[in-house]
């Protein structure tokens, strides 16, 4: 748990912690599909739009001030995920974008022989930039390793069985978007190592729950998006350098040639860069409140990239807190002869907790899924939803929608309480009058 009034202090920072845009108290918990505005990154996106407008290259003030910025942000980057450099970083209008911008140059370099091994709970920006490969003939092949069913984790045995000495890729995600489940990456990275292959990590879905170290994971790349961590719209690839300026990624023919900016396509949206500059500003600000909980677990490393481990393990110390109330709560949803109401998806066993992100993909019984997240809206002001969340993982369920909540740092086990509430008058809303349990 914060300490003190720490988590108090938290919502006072994210303007829309607590109201939404017509000023009505809700319950935010679609931070999956992307997290609310931390303040300090909108306003650093607000200033530099207006005072920073001016395209970079050019010696008056404006274009000077903006190349700065954008310089700042990618260092910002590079201290969040303890890179080399800066110049690591590479931007782009979308995970999905940097994906197949990744996919195409690495495509370059393959001969039709190779395979590409992915799993089975992977979102399809991380499987469709793959395919795409396949079906122009230069893979052969895109594996995937499946799913223990009954608690969303990876079989680990069967994605070792999947990988041979044509394995020209090994790309997971560091968090399944639906089900939470993490990913051993540390255990997959020596699986690829060892074959040679190319390690890619999607940090799409996990980038906001806890510290990632690119170096500790030795990935070749990893990519993560600035709205899934309290910023804009704008996502991040980071990639060692010799793969970055090795590898030919489609470009035109100006455009320079040298890193990061020949990985780029098009003029830099300098906002972004001071948006995600602020969302580190917010973490390091977190870290200053929780430090004399870590002197000797992080002793190494600069200020920020210390600060920055701190504070997100102080976040995932957390929100293991937020995941055992919701996962105590939804087992204890009863019907008629006490039969469970609700069917979680993926990881329940509270003593595995630091195996999942606070992501719930749940079913209630006899009650269609959009049904279930309109009431949780209408009823308790809670910010739900019920889709496919472009993962594969409901394909491997056979389900075409799921109902999701997803959590992060700034919510509170009041929430969950209300939450929990909320869902189990829904259910009993449900059973026969004439049937219901006496309270």
């Amino acid at each position: 748990m914060f300490k003190g009034n720490l988590l108090e202090k938290i919502r006072t920072k994210f303007p829309r912690a607590a109201i939404d845009l017509n000023g009505q108290p809700r319950i935010f918990f679609d931070n999956g599909t992307g997290t609310l505005v931390v303040g300090k990154a909108a306003k650093a996106e607000t200033e530099v739009r207006i005072d920073c407008s001016a395209n970079i290259g050019a010696g008056f003030d404006e274009s000077v001030k903006a190349e700065e910025v954008i310089h700042k942000g990618r260092k910002a980057v590079a201290d969040l995920l303890n890179a080399a450099s800066s110049e690591t970083i590479v931007t782009g209008e979308s995970a999905t974008a940097l994906l197949f911008n990744l996919s195409y140059a690495i495509g370059k370099e393959l001969t039709g022989t190779e395979n590409v091994v992915t799993t089975e709970f992977e979102h399809y920006a991380n499987i469709s930039p793959w395919i795409e490969l396949m079906e122009r003939r230069k893979i052969q092949k895109v594996k995937f390793a499946s799913l223990n069913k009954d608690d969303g984790t990876l079989n680990m045995d069967h994605l070792q069985s999947l990988i041979d000495s044509n394995t020209k890729i090994i790309s997971v995600t560091a968090a399944s978007n639906v089900l939470g489940t993490k990913s051993p990456l540390e255990k997959i990275g020596k699986m690829a190592k060892e074959v040679d292959a190319y390690f890619v990590v999607d940090a799409v879905h996990h980038i906001a729950h806890g510290p990632i170290d690119v170096k500790a994971l030795n990935c070749d790349f990893l990519v993560f998006s600035g709205y899934k961590l309290f910023s804009s719209h704008g996502s991040f690839l980071y990639g060692k350098k010799d793969h970055l300026e090795t590898l030919n990624p489609y470009k035109v023919a100006p455009a320079s040639d040298h890193i990061p900016w020949k990985w780029e396509r098009g003029t830099r949206n300098q906002s972004i860069f001071a948006a995600i500059e602020g969302v580190i500003d917010h973490l390091v600000w977190i870290s200053d409140h929780v430090q004399s909980d870590y002197k000797e677990r992080y002793p190494e490393g600069s200020w920020r990239r210390r600060s920055l481990k701190v504070a997100l393990s102080s976040i995932e110390k957390y929100e293991e807190e937020l995941s055992k109330a919701i996962l105590h709560g939804l087992n204890g949803i009863k019907g008629l002869k006490d039969m469970p109401m609700v069917k979680v998806y993926g990881l329940t066993d509270l003593s595995r907790l630091k195996e999942r992100d606070p992501t719930f993909a749940f079913k209630v019984n006899n009650m269609p899924d959009h049904e279930v997240a309109m009431n949780l809206w209408t009823r308790g002001g809670i910010a739900a939803r019920a889709e496919d969340y472009y993962s594969r993982a409901l394909k491997t369920y056979n389900q075409q929608t799921m109902i999701r909540i997803s959590l992060v740092h700034y919510n509170t086990l009041e929430e969950v309480a209300k939450f929990l509430t909320t869902l189990h008058e829904i259910c009993q809303a449900r059973t026969p009058a004439s049937k219901k349990r006496p309270k």
